[in-house]
């Protein structure tokens, strides 16, 4: 995780400042403005980059951004224009250049300029785009960390949550899952509900990291770029979000799409996927008709989260795992739908984890108990052993503020994850992880929840004998109601 530098830090905070003075004040509409400039940006430096190359060997200009007659809509041309003529120049061409380059390029830059389509000028006045132009023309773009942490910053001023209930995962909790599944350079990865697209990005940081040379390999270099990360969203802002996010960390053509996962019409998609990261929406329902029919045949619910999962199931390949965020009533939820797809999980798939998270992790936009289920689709069981482990504590205060504190379980999980399958399968169940036998859950009606199968050590305190205890009250009484005289003592 690279952190960006406090003078870059000071810029976007300027700039969202300019934006929020400037009279735009939902932090989405001012990140898709600012989208719409860097895309710009971009644009402008691939059509350099591809005239230095031109020059360089003597050919001709290869996959042109601007037609003959557009040079003036290149970012380099028109943010040294005066703020009024910019101001024109931006709203009136720029802007409907945006709009149609999906058409203009077709082929490969597709998923971007597909999500241009709808693309709206807001900026108010001519005074806030001058000024914001300088600012993103100051920040340097040639490093794709910072331009990752510069969007990974901007992203963290979401402060309120987003429509359909989205909120951002905390970047922390995609980290550890991330690394609990370590993903492959042969991977295809998917996240259908992917909003900002972190879990993704994560992903390709991941392999970064740990395979250099997926990046070395011409062939795997092509398919981390073009068709090992997939996205599906409802929202187009958030899919013009995650699609720049995707691009500043360095993925060229990311399949980001618009779909509605849980819908009929997305119901084609079925066993292609080696890996699903996701923490899709919860405590939605949708009406039946709408809905898949195929995910109605797995389990008969109206329940998003629950849908969900039967999506997830059917988008991987055989062999393929997740890692996805649930709420806590999908592990003890007493209707059928909850048990069947919990039995579903344990009998016809294999059940790997179940991560139970604190409340707080999600605050301040929710209060809701999740925990992190992990597991293979083999549609042939295989749950021998679940693997449970309590965090209580993820590096940050529980509570609306999020500040950082120094206890955090995260580090210890992913060194017990390893250890799942030996060392932790002897675990005392007083541990906070420990694995408890398929045949126990079986008898438990599937309950997955962790204080199930958790056992409470007993304090010694417990077994005074009662005379103790009985002394204790009534010195306790005592002291009650000496407190009480002084305390009329002193009003009276």
């Amino acid at each position: 995780m690279h952190v960006i530098t406090g003078d870059l830090k000071a810029k976007v905070d300027r700039i969202w400042d300019s934006f929020w003075s400037g009279g735009i004040s939902n932090p989405l509409e001012v990140i898709e403005q600012i989208t719409y400039l860097l895309f710009l940006r971009r644009l402008d430096d691939l059509q350099t980059l591809a005239e230095k190359k031109a020059r360089l060997t003597g050919g001709v200009i290869e996959d042109t951004k601007f037609l003959p007659g557009q040079e003036h809509l290149r970012w380099s041309r028109f943010k040294n224009l005066d703020a009024d003529l910019m101001y024109t120049t931006v709203a009136t061409e720029v802007f409907p250049f945006l709009q149609r380059y999906g058409e203009q390029v077709g082929g490969d830059d597709s998923t971007y300029s597909d999500h241009m389509r709808d693309a709206r000028f807001t900026i108010p006045t001519a005074a806030l785009l001058s000024k914001v132009v300088d600012m993103l023309d100051d920040i340097p773009m040639n490093d794709r960390d910072t331009n990752g942490d510069l969007y990974e910053y901007l992203l963290s001023k979401i402060a309120s949550a987003g429509v359909n209930g989205q909120f951002r995962t905390p970047r922390h909790i995609i980290k550890l899952m991330v690394d609990m599944v370590a993903p492959e350079p042969t991977d295809e990865i998917c996240d259908p509900a992917c909003g900002t697209a972190g879990f993704l990005v994560a992903a390709s940081e991941n392999i970064r990291e740990t395979h250099p040379t997926a990046l070395t390999d011409a062939t795997q270099r092509q398919h981390f770029h073009r068709s090992m990360f997939h996205g599906y969203d409802f929202d187009s802002t958030m899919l013009r979000i995650g699609s720049m996010n995707m691009l500043l960390h360095g993925i060229e053509a990311p399949d980001i799409r618009y779909r509605d996962s849980l819908s009929e019409g997305a119901s084609a998609v079925a066993e292609k996927y080696t890996l699903v990261l996701a923490n899709p929406p919860f405590a939605g329902s949708l009406d039946y008709e709408a809905t898949s029919k195929d995910l109605q045949r797995v389990v008969k619910t109206k329940k998003t989260e629950l849908l969900f999962l039967a999506l997830f199931l059917k988008l991987l390949k055989p062999g393929g795992r997740a890692a996805v965020i649930v709420p806590d009533g999908v592990l003890f939820g007493s209707s059928n739908a909850h048990k069947s797809l919990r039995k579903t999980l344990i009998e016809d798939q294999k059940l790997d984890a179940v991560v139970k998270l604190p409340s707080g992790v999600f605050r301040p936009y929710a209060g809701v108990s999740t925990a992190i289920l992990f597991f293979t689709k083999t549609n042939s069981g295989g749950t021998d052993e679940v693997w449970f482990y309590d965090v209580r504590a993820d590096g940050f205060s529980l509570d609306d503020k999020r500040n950082p504190v120094e206890v955090n379980d995260l580090p210890d999980v992913l060194a017990r994850w390893a250890l799942r399958t030996t060392t932790e399968r002897h675990r005392p169940r007083t541990d906070q992880s420990f694995s408890v036998s398929k045949a126990d859950i079986v008898a438990q009606g599937y309950d997955l929840s962790l204080n199930r199968y958790k056992e409470i050590v007993h304090d010694e305190g417990e077994h005074r004998p009662p005379s103790e205890i009985i002394a204790d009250i009534e010195q306790l009484e005592d002291e009650i109601a000496k407190g009480l005289a002084e305390l009329k003592a002193m009003l009276s």
